[in-house]
Order: C-alpha cells, then structure tokens, then sequence
C-alpha cells in the first residue's frame, strides 16, 4: 500500500465488498436441466437411501395419476407439494423413500385408443381383445414415460427408475389377489341395482367418475288412474278416490315405461281437486278430479294450465296406504297391453314437497330411492334398456329408440292414452362422464358388488363390524390436513351404497370368478385364485383372455361347461385403491403409509377406495394422516379451458421462468384452498425468487474467504446477531412443527419475509458497514461472519426442499469442489438434514427488547426520510438525529449503537419530555428530529464524523478506517 499521504487516494480497494460467483440471474431454464444431469451423475437417489438406511421411514404414498397425456398445472401442484413434503422429511431425520406410480388400465386409456380406432374408421369391436389391450399397454406405456420425464424435469426426487403401474404383471396379480380377498372373505357379490351407466361408452361408472353440468331436462306431468285397492289396510274408502289420478312430475320421462309404483309421503297433506276451469292449450279436463301435495297446488295450477277448482277433500299421504293405480301407459295401443299392470301407491320417506306434485314415480331399474323401495315391496325390475342407452322388449311401443330421443314419443303415446297432465323443460345440474362429458342415465344392471353393511373377518386385530363401520373408525383414528376433510370422508362413507366395482371394458385386471350356471353362485375356491395370482404375475392380466383359460384356472376337477367365467373387468378405482398391497410391503415400506396427499376430489375417488380396499382386507386404512390441496384456477378465478384461452402449462412456466417458480408459487400458496395462476401471479412469484435469490448472493459475498477460525463463540456475540439466531430458532420450530403435522401453509412465505423484512431491510443494511469497513479480524465483523455462516446453511437448507435448484447451487458457490473447498465435486445440499438449531439460542426477553429497538428505528428512519426527500441530505451517514423516547427506552441502546443500528454517523438520545412528547398508556410516545452530523466525510466508509483528517498518514479517513487499511499492510 502507498504510505504516502494524499488528498485523492483511492481507498475502494480496502474496503471488503461482497465477492461471489453466484450470478444474480437465476437462468433457470438453462440451469436447471445441467443440475437434473449432475443428480443423475452422482446417483444422489441411491446414496441418499443408502446412507438413510436405519433411520425412522417417513412413507407418503403416491397416488397415482393416469398415464394418458401430458401432464397440466393440477399435476404439477400434486407433485410438488409431495415432493417438497418429502424432502423436508428426509432432512428432518427420516428414510424418506418415495416411489411415484401411474393408473394405466380402465377407460381413459381405453378411450383414447378407440378415439384413435375411430379416426382411421376401425371397428373396436371387431379387434381380438389381447390386441386392443396390446394397443392400450402401448398407449399407456408411452404416455407414462413422457410425464415420468415431465415430473422429474419439476424437480421432483423419487426412485424413478423402479415406479409402480397398475399394468405392471406384478401389480396385475396382487390386484386380482385383492379381489380374491373379498370373494373368500364373502363380501363380493354379484346382484341387479341401478348404476350409474354411460350410454356412449357402454360401461357402468364410479362417482368419482362424474361430473356435473347444467342440462336442459324435458319434465312431464302424468296422470296415475286410482281404480282400486290392493290390500285392506286403507284408512279411506276408496270409492271416494276411484276415477281420480295422482299426478307424478318427472324430469326423465323417458323411464316412464319402467315404472312399477308411485310413492307418497305419509306425512305430507294432499288435495283431492276437482278441476273447474283451464287455460288456453291446457292437457287438464274440467270435471276430472286430480291428487297433489297442498303445498305445491299453487305451482302445478300455473305449470298446468289449472285456471279454476274446489279442493274436495284434504288428505294424509298415510291415508292412501293399499292404493292400485293404472300404469299411464295402459291404453295406449301400439303397447298391446304391455302395460296392463297395477301400479301400486308405496310410502317413501325420501318424497318431499320440494318440487313437482309431491308424488314420486318409481321405476326400480332406473333410480337408488326407486330399487330400494321396489326392493323393499318385491317390485319387479324390469331391464328395459340396452348398453347402448336404446329401449328393450321390455319398454313395448318404444323398443330401439335411445331414451335421450324419447322425450316427445312418450309424450305422444300419454297423451295417446289420455294422462298427460303437461309438459316442460327444466335446466338443472346432471351428472356427465367426465371423458364422454356425455349425460349417464342410472340403469339396473347385474354387476358385481362389494358389500357394506355385511360383517367381515379380515384376521386383522380391529376385525369387529362391517367395512362401512371399520371405514368410519378407520377416519376416526386419521389426521386430517385441513381438519375439515374428516367430515367429508366420513358423510361419504356413511351414505354410500355397496361398491360396485365391476366395468364392461377390455382394458384392466378381469374380476377373476367364475359362477355356477347350476346355482347362480360364485366359486369361492382359494386355489382357482392362487391360480390366477401365479398366471397374472408371469404373464400379466392377459392370461384371463386366452384360448383355454377357464379350464386352466378351474383345474382338472371341475368342467369349464358347468361354469360361467366373468370377462368384467374391476373397477379403476379398485385398482388404485389396492396400491398399498404391491408397493408398500413388497418394497420394504411400512404399513400403513404416513400420509396419502391428493386433491379435495379425492375424498370420493383415491381415499375413498383405498379405505374401503383396505379395510375390507386388513381391518384398518392404509393411511395414517390424508391432506388434501384445491384446484388450478386462472387469475380470474375460473376454471381452465382451451376455449377461454386462460390454461398456464408447467411445460411453458419452466420454458419461461424455471421449475424454481413453479415450486414457489405452490409453497407460497394456502394448498387448502383453490389456487389460482397466470401471467401476473408468475411475474409476483418471480420477484419473490429474486429477492430471495439476492440474500443469497449477498450472504455468499459477504462469505467470501471465511474460516471456521473466524468464529465467535455464542457468548461474545452481539447482541443483534444473538437476535438473528433467536429469529432461526423460531423460524427452525416452524418447519419442524411443518414436518410432524404435512400442515405447510405460510411457512415459505414466512421465510421469505424473514430473508426481506428481517435480513435485508434490517440486518444486513446495519452490519453492512461493520463488513465492509471493520478490520478483518474485529470482534463485530468476525460475530457478523459467524452469523451469516450459519444463515446461509440454514437457509439453503430449509429452501432446498422447495427451491431444490437454486439451493442446490447456492451450496456448490461454498462448499463445490468448484467453489475451492476440499471436498470432491460429489456434494448436495440434498444429502444433508436441517442444521441443528441449539435450543439455547432461543431468547424471548431479547426478542422483545429487539421488537421495541426496531420500532423506535422506524421513527427515526421516517424522519430521515423526510429529509432525503426533501433534498437535505443524500445519505442517513449525514444526519445525527436526536430521538425523544420514554425514560424506560434510555436503556435499550447506547448512543453508539443507536447510530450503528439507525445508520447514521452520529445519535442523540433524550428523554420524551425535552420535546414535549405524550406517553401514551400502553406505547409511550417517541420523536425523532434531524441534525446534521457535524465533521466530514470519511473516503472509505462515509460516515460524516469530526474525527476526520486527524490521521497524518490518512487524512480523509476516520480512526477506525485508519486502522483497518493499516492492518492490510
């Protein structure tokens, strides 16, 4: 250095100014893909189980999405949110093994391969079954592989290359094993009740299969003939009610030729009206005598055309107990007599006066209140509709008309047949197939069932009860993420009727069974299934649709001519509700899992299923705590869709701002509720990214050079960085209390502002002087270092489960072969756990005494404020203002470091009194006002002080930048 005193030299060249590699630009797009190879390189997956082997499991078990296309925001969120889960229990202390798995079989994919059938005009149907499957494997496998590498470009950690799929041959025989399960234990049956059935795609389907849409319903109002009594439990004679007719409204007057019965409230009041006038092109006659709730005479009169009558009699539902009616169809001729039944009159509880005449048509085949009553009274069920949605033998008059189009003919035929009472449209919410997005209609069919109300012995310890109350106990025992998803598990499983698992599809695991064609009942054969299990493992699910099949799985002492062999396939949901059985044990992963996390959907589809599976097979759920995240919305609120031009794909946010982002924006998001997601919310998140991305930089800067010789033990700290360690212990119990309960919202945006509020804006803008300037080797400058060594471990750690790139190379800048540390270029911060926070950094009193420091620092920094504004000064460095604070205040700080704290070259302290300030009850009052710093400005750190050119050989500097250049010499 020159000796040499003069009035222009350059100091800059002492000063400790941050140095760092770590650029400020993230790059992401560019960066993040090197980084994925340099995982794949060093084999972090495999050296991470390998080193965590011993340590207490942490499973979440991932539910499986269907291998059919790319994959959309909504995924990304799933995954993330997993991924970011799991690796903060794997640094938490747990072996946090997580092996991500597909859905391959069931009618998506069938779906999509038809749809391609279709398009090169081929016939499904006429294609050999192992040939379409072959093509459905293909599609699948094709598709799986795609978003594999999609899920992983997110930075989503998991043993990738060892998933599991449905398809899998393995996983195929543990499915039909499962099935078998509840065929030995004889809780599956075969029986007729109505299901939710898809006309276009001929197959039954689950609820967690439909959606619902606004749909225009034509409605009917129908005259139901009363000629008799059928028993003589009547309470009223019927001869007062003969030649009168109950009218019944029904929104799918297509099931008006299943109907076998009215039902009526036994509570409710009805009217016995004589009709005396009608409007204009009313179906009402003047003189006939009509039936219907009193509290609904007013709408029918209006949707009727009933313009005038006299109520004749009032009634009790009760009191039409043994009531025959005429079906409405009888007369009509093209039938020939195929409706020349009674219809009797039957007590439903589930009849209201809500709508329509306060009588209920019931046509057991076609509704679940309607089969459990014709069930109930040993009502027939008629099948009078085909796969295909068309009408049956068993619909006369309207056999191969598809019941969608029957609307108008059945209108014609009633009024034909003189009992059509009016006619409407009603626009309603109707369940569709979320593939087709075509209306269901409900239609009694033979399919297989799962029952939920039969007691069940699984040989598991809770082995009391049915399934439906093994589920409820199971929810009982469960931690719910958010709490509110209990009750909504719960009312599902309480209301639900038996499961029906069987499809009508190609594409899956067959339901394994064969019936006697002598007795109508299944075989419950423990070796046939051990067949299956043995043929499905070596050669997959196929093996059930090959030429010889039946005799193969019967064995030699049964004839294959004598039995039935079922081609239904299970049920999706049956599939991915046994996942626990072929991934959880047979991979040395306990059960039950610790967590299964899906969308708030999933409490009718996956954790539905997976309760129900499990419970039926092992007495208890597979899980032992479910969270649940919302759905992608647009910035708008609105639902995604190609139409509005508003879907954000994960694809082109990682093209344009990195997975980085992408991962922010779930963690910096309450998962509980919908999120919502576009051009501006990216733009936010990305600013967000930058700020933390810059306390980085600036802690690796401010690092540069440091040793573990510089550190200051704990007790000569300061007491502004026993503070920041204070705040890290606050900060440490809330990602651990995070990691005990999958309970995350607010903890990132809490470390954000911590990296903002706390570092930034507060401690690094007051320790930047005493880094900069202080002597190398100074107390304060070294506790400072000592701080940021451990704030930079601890916060690349904590954002490394959610920031997993940027973590990543912010650890390389100190501690990569590159970055001049010893160690070899194998390191990752995703090989490490959280650091370890010593509980006795935890100081509430300081935390206190700080909390009030920083109040009475914004008083005077407000002040500064104004008079940079108003041009006064161009730096706090020259201001050395008086603060007027309350006497108990005096003792926080000394003056000096008052000016240390408020950045300013100089500080006065005096009590509130001195100008005039009010105290007030709880938080006294406090005044700052702006002097200037008397002296002049040192070269090297700025601060305004009269001290300045007392140094012969450093005239423009202050005493202690005298000293720290001459240490440098």
């Amino acid at each position: 250095m020159n000796d040499n005193p003069t009035e222009g030299r350059d100091y800059r060249g002492t000063v400790f100014l941050p140095k760092t590699a770590f650029p400020m630009k993230g790059d992401l797009p560019k960066r993040e893909p090197a980084m994925l190879e340099r995982w794949a390189r060093l084999g972090v997956w495999d050296r991470l189980r390998t080193q965590s082997k011993g340590r207490e499991q942490f499973v979440l078990h991932d539910g499986p999405p269907y291998a059919n296309g790319n994959l959309h925001i909504g995924h990304a969120l799933n995954k993330i949110l997993k991924d970011v889960i799991n690796r903060a229990s794997q640094m938490a202390g747990h072996d946090a093994n997580y092996v991500p798995g597909w859905d391959c079989h069931g009618l998506p994919i069938e779906w999509k391969v038809e749809e391609e059938y279709r398009a090169k005009g081929k016939d499904k149907d006429a294609v050999p079954v192992l040939d379409f499957r072959a093509e459905c494997r293909a599609y699948a496998q094709h598709w799986l592989g795609v978003q594999s590498d999609e899920f992983q470009r997110l930075g989503v950690a998991g043993d990738w290359a060892n998933r599991y799929a449905t398809m899998d041959f393995d996983s195929e025989a543990m499915i039909a094993g499962e099935i078998g399960k509840f065929l030995l234990n004889g809780s599956l049956y075969r029986g007729l009740r109505p299901v939710m059935w898809s006309p276009v795609e001929k197959t039954a389907l689950a609820e967690a299969e439909i959606e619902y849409h606004d749909h225009v319903s034509p409605t009917l109002w129908a005259r139901f003939p009363i000629w008799g009594k059928g028993r003589p439990s009547l309470t009223l004679d019927v001869d007062q009610l003969i030649g009168a007719s109950v009218v019944i409204w029904t929104t799918t007057p297509w099931t008006i030729p299943g109907n076998r019965a009215v039902a009526y409230g036994p509570d409710i009041d009805y009217a016995i009206v004589h009709v005396e006038g009608v409007s204009e092109g009313s179906l009402l006659r003047v003189g006939e005598r009509l039936i219907v709730a009193l509290a609904l005479l007013p709408t029918f009169s209006k949707d009727a055309g009933l313009a005038a009558h006299t109520i004749q009699r009032i009634i009790k539902g009760s009191d039409l107990d043994g009531t025959l009616c005429r079906h409405p169809l009888r007369d009509w001729e093209p039938a020939n007599g195929g409706y020349g039944f009674s219809v009797p009159l039957l007590p439903g509880d589930f009849v209201t006066t809500e709508a329509g005449t306060g009588f209920v048509h019931i046509a057991p085949g076609h509704g679940e209140d309607d089969f459990n009553l014709g069930r109930q009274f040993g009502l027939p069920i008629p099948e009078t509709v085909n796969d295909d949605g068309t009408f049956t033998q068993h619909a006369p008059g309207f056999t191969g008309l598809h019941v969608f189009k029957a609307h108008t003919a059945v209108y014609e035929a009633m009024r034909a047949a003189g009992t059509l009472a009016a006619t409407g449209k009603l626009t309603h919410s109707y369940p569709h197939s979320w593939r087709s997005k075509k209306p269901v209609i409900f239609r009694a069919t033979p399919q297989w069932f799962i029952a939920m109300d039969q007691p069940v012995a699984t040989g598991a310890a809770q082995d009391e009860g049915t399934i439906r109350e093994k589920a409820r106990e199971a929810i009982a025992r469960t931690h719910f993420v958010p709490e509110a998803g209990r009750n909504r598990l719960d009312s599902m499983i309480a209301a639900r009727p038996d499961w029906c698992i069987s499809r009508q599809r190609a594409w899956g695991v067959p339901i394994p069974v064969f019936v006697s064609k002598q007795s109508g009942e299944p075989l419950r054969d423990p070796a046939i299934i051990a067949r299956v299990v043995e043929a499905f493992r070596t050669e997959g699910a196929d093996a059930w649709y090959k030429p010889g099949a039946a005799a193969r799985f019967l064995g030699p002492d049964r004839d294959p001519a004598l039995y039935e062999q079922v081609m239904d396939i299970v049920d999706v949901w049956f599939e991915s509700g046994s996942t626990h059985a072929f991934v959880l044990p047979p991979r040395g992963l306990h059960f039950p899992a610790d967590l299964y996390l899906e969308g708030s959907d999933q409490h009718r589809g996956w954790f539905h299923s997976s309760l129900l599976e499990s419970v039926g097979t092992n007495g208890v759920a597979p899980f032992k705590a479910v969270l649940t995240h919302g759905f992608v919305l647009d910035e708008q609120g609105r639902k995604m869709s190609k139409s509005l031009g508003n879907v954000t794909a994960p694809q082109d946010v990682m093209k344009q701002y990195g997975a980085d982002i992408l991962r922010l924006w779930v963690m910096n998001s309450d998962t509980a509720l919908d999120l919502r997601i576009g051009p501006e919310i990216l733009k936010q998140q990305a600013e967000l990214y930058r700020r933390i991305r810059n306390t980085l930089r600036w802690l690796l800067g401010s690092l540069d050079g440091f040793t573990e010789a510089e550190t200051v033990p704990y007790a000569e700290l300061p007491e502004l960085e026993r503070w920041v360690l204070h705040r890290l212990t606050e900060i440490d119990a809330r990602v651990r209390q995070a990691v005990a309960t999958h309970d995350w919202s607010g903890v990132y945006p809490e470390i954000h502002a911590f990296c903002a509020t706390d570092l930034s804006a507060f401690y690094f803008d007051i320790r930047k002087d005493a880094l900069y300037c202080d002597r190398a080797d100074s107390l304060r400058r070294r506790a400072a270092r000592t701080v940021l060594d451990v704030l930079h471990r601890c916060l690349c750690k904590w954002l490394a489960p959610v920031l997993v790139f940027t973590a990543e190379e912010a650890w390389l800048a100190r501690f990569g072969a590159g970055a001049g540390a010893a160690e070899s270029d194998d390191g990752s911060v995703h090989l490490l756990d959280f650091v370890f926070v010593p509980e006795g950094w935890k100081d509430d009193a300081l935390a206190a005494k700080w909390s009030r420091v920083r109040e009475l620092r914004a008083v005077v920094t407000a002040e500064l404020e104004k008079a940079r504004a108003a041009g006064t000064i161009g730096s706090s460095l020259q201001a050395k203002p008086t603060l007027f604070a309350p006497g108990q205040d005096h003792a926080l700080l000394t003056p000096d470091l008052w000016a240390e704290v408020c950045i300013v070259s100089d500080f006065t302290l005096l009590d509130e009194s001195a100008e005039g300030g009010v105290a007030g009850a709880e938080a006294p009052a406090a005044k700052a006002v702006f002097h200037p710093a008397p002296g002049t400005k040192c070269a090297r750190c700025w601060r305004v002080l009269p001290e300045v050119g007392t140094s012969a050989k450093h005239p423009t500097l202050c005493l202690r930048c005298t000293d720290a250049v001459e240490s440098l010499t």
